[in-house]
């Protein structure tokens, strides 16, 4: 069962098979419950059976809630950055023409938040699993789907790359960017036409387009956009992370951390 790997942890003393997957070993391996007990020892923790109180605290508030504050906030800065300066005489704010459409604003927002979101919670939540900050999710079967399968870091086929090595690295980012342009593309729908919706109802129609003023429209805008795109994007992020984890540590992945 291999599982993703990870150049920004400490590499293995053998390399991985895979640059994107490691196989485990071939010697026996212990049962499940002794080798979740091995991987506490390095800060594991075991995979739950349902969900703890803290697991959705960790999922919805800490997360969850606070990406929605966090990216809210920087999207209204960046909204200000570009729009409140704007002479809008020669440039104008505009719905759907350029040099200033707020409708490419929208799609562009969602694919880029979408893209770092992901590589954050990459980050984080592995750094977390490995440090014994939160419970893997031990309870949500794996899928049977072959696509389903590939997008979760299963059934991975095996090539030998050097760890840490630019096709490592290479390799790496390719697979992450991937499922996060996928998640961007399951999300755009749900996300870019309200966000044209209230575009429309806060603009002023004139010359065949909607317009808009350098201020506030873009930025309130922005603010409400970037986060509820946070608030619904982040906890899927990380619940696909945890369950992940808890899969490989219930099928004897060793040294997930370093991956």
């Amino acid at each position: 069962m291999p599982w993703a790997t990870n150049p920004l942890f400490k590499p293995t003393a053998e390399p991985p098979a895979d640059v994107e997957a490691a196989a485990p070993r071939s010697t026996p391996s212990p049962s499940p419950e002794q080798h979740i007990t091995e991987d506490n020892d390095d800060g594991f923790k075991q995979p739950t059976d349902k969900f703890t109180f803290h697991q959705i605290f960790y999922i919805f508030v800490l997360d969850g809630i606070g990406a929605m504050i966090l990216s809210g906030g920087i999207n209204f800065a960046i909204a200000y950055a570009m729009y409140a300066t704007q002479d809008v005489t020669t440039r104008p704010i505009r719905l759907w023409l350029f040099p200033n459409t707020l409708a490419g604003d929208a799609a562009v927002t969602i694919i880029v938040q979408c893209l770092i979101t992901w590589h954050i919670e990459l980050f984080i939540v592995n750094r977390d699993l490995r440090k014994g900050g939160v419970h893997p999710i031990g309870f949500i079967p794996e899928p049977k789907n072959r696509l389903v399968r590939w997008f979760m870091f299963l059934d991975r086929p095996q090539e030998t790359h050097e760890v840490r090595s630019i096709v490592h690295w290479l390799s790496f980012l390719r697979s992450q960017i991937l499922r996060a342009l996928l998640i961007a593309v399951v999300f755009f729908p749900l996300i870019w036409g309200p966000s044209v919706g209230f575009l429309v109802l806060v603009g002023k129609w004139e010359d065949k387009d909607w317009y808009y003023d350098r201020v506030w429209a873009p930025q309130v805008f922005k603010l409400i956009q970037g986060g509820v795109l946070g608030l619904l994007t982040t906890p899927p992020m990380v619940i696909f992370w945890l369950t992940r984890c808890g899969w490989a540590l219930k099928n004897n992945e060793e040294h997930y951390g370093e991956r």
